[in-house]
């Protein structure tokens, strides 16, 4: 696929390096030569120098023969001025453009519909992101909960730990152990490499276990694996900017929420906004003032400032005060990596939520969800089957007659109203959607061609 992206910063540069592996041809604009250059020495991509949103700029960018354009830039302005000159002037068959400001996520009915920008998708990092953390904070203890049909099923990531009836037992022991519910443990990573499944397969303490079920049941599927922590109550937001207001909006009808910041207007602006948050104007790493907020009664301190140092460092601090659970947003990959084993529980990459987002728009077939995961380098998609037995591959056909790829599987399907976990006698029917977990990207196409239909797949 031919992709043009708008934008050389974090969420650009990470869409080039992960959309450049999967043998795209990738062309990035941007007006900071230096940006360009450093990837250019990483990536086998094309590179333009200049204003995204000039007309000019996009003709040299090829945007008369691409298939699509994602714009990531800076200016929700540039982008939306770019995917309108990209449809009316090049005509680009997809225009994916990235809104932050709230102010026209609100009106996107009106803005993005039939006679309004012509967009096909906008995405929202922040409210991704607000989404992901809301998550987490619902259920104490996950390290990612990602959604799929709708929200009916989810994805849950967990480390297994003592009072878990689960932890050293053998994967056959789930069923026993949950008789009446439905969940599959979909991946294990050890020692941080995915291992094979199999009913003999045991749990251990320190592992990093997938496993998907029905929303209403994942309390209970997390209480196989560790003894469930108590409900949050006190949440404590440092950083008063979209994400941080944002945030606090969805969580102060049902928790206690003090949100912080440096800023004397940014605190002024949220005290008129919030309704129920306590808004506190000063430093979120001023040891007097979280002594004084009785730092060490909260149950979550979420650090989301546009600094990744100051989100680091507070955190820390934090952590080490008494704090149950500390989450930091970190936007520089390098940055996850030096603080993986340290104080900090939860590294939020929105970078890696924006991502999923656009790949629901690039991978081939009728693909419904996609969540990249493990930096990228594993994939949980949501796939709807199409055809019949004699054009598709896996309708009509057992479990144990599909061969998937190596460190893939099935994890459950949706039918209708009906959610369970497919065994091996399990057909799947046409208009299933299929919930996959791939521990190894690079085996994407072969799932694509596996669920294509042999007459109008393209």
């Amino acid at each position: 696929m031919d992709i043009i992206i708008l934008g050389a910063g974090q969420v650009g540069g990470t869409l080039a390096e992960n959309l450049a592996r999967e043998e795209n041809d990738i062309t990035v604009v941007d007006s900071d030569r230096g940006r360009l250059r450093e990837l250019q020495t990483r990536l086998d991509i094309r590179t333009v120098t200049g204003i995204a949103s000039h007309p000019n700029v996009l003709k040299d960018a090829g945007a008369d023969n691409a298939d699509m354009l994602i714009a990531v830039t800076n200016s929700d302005e540039a982008n939306l001025v770019a995917c309108q000159i990209a449809d009316k002037v090049f005509h680009t068959p997809t225009k994916i453009a990235r809104i932050r400001s709230p102010r026209y996520a609100q009106f996107g009915d009106v803005l993005f519909a039939e006679g309004g920008f012509p967009i096909d998708v906008f995405i929202s990092p922040e409210q991704l992101v607000t989404d992901y953390v809301t998550h987490l904070i619902e259920y104490p203890g996950a390290l990612q909960v990602l959604d799929f049909a709708e929200g009916r099923v989810r994805l849950v990531a967990i480390r297994p730990y003592f009072g878990g009836p689960l932890v050293g037992k053998s994967l056959s022991m789930l069923k026993e152990h949950l008789p009446h519910i439905e969940a599959r443990i979909a991946a294990i990573y050890r020692g941080n490499r995915s291992i094979p499944l199999t009913p003999a397969t045991v749990v251990e303490i320190g592992d990093e276990v997938f496993f998907l079920a029905e929303s209403k049941h994942i309390r209970e599927v997390m209480g196989a694996l560790r003894r469930l922590d108590t409900s949050y109550k006190r949440i404590m937001i440092a950083g008063g900017g979209n994400i941080g207001c944002r945030l606090a909006e969805s969580l102060e009808n049902d928790y206690q929420v003090k949100i912080i910041d440096h800023n004397p207007d940014t605190t002024e602006r949220l005290a008129s906004q919030l309704n129920k948050s306590t808004v506190l104007l000063g430093d979120a790493s001023d040891r007097e003032l979280l002594l004084n907020e009785n730092i060490e009664y909260t149950d979550v301190f979420c650090a989301v400032t546009n600094d990744d140092e100051v989100n680091i460092m507070s955190c820390m601090q934090a952590k080490r005060m008494g704090v149950r659970q500390v989450m930091a947003l970190i936007t520089r990959t390098a940055y996850v990596d030096l603080i993986e084993g340290s104080d900090i529980d939860i590294a939020i990459s929105p970078q890696q939520a924006t991502i999923g987002s656009i790949l629901t728009h690039i991978r081939r077939g009728d693909i419904v969800n996609v969540h990249s995961l493990r930096r990228g380098a594993a994939e949980a998609i949501e796939i709807i089957a199409h055809g019949d037995k004699k054009s598709s591959s896996v309708i009509g056909r057992t479990m144990a007659e599909i061969k998937l790829p190596k460190g893939t599987n099935i994890g459950a399907i949706v039918r209708g109203e009906e959610v369970f976990v497919p065994h091996h006698e399990t057909v799947i029917e046409p208009e299933d959607h299929v919930i996959l977990f791939l521990a190894d990207k690079k085996y994407i196409e072969d799932v694509e061609r596996l669920f294509q239909v042999s007459a109008t797949f393209f």
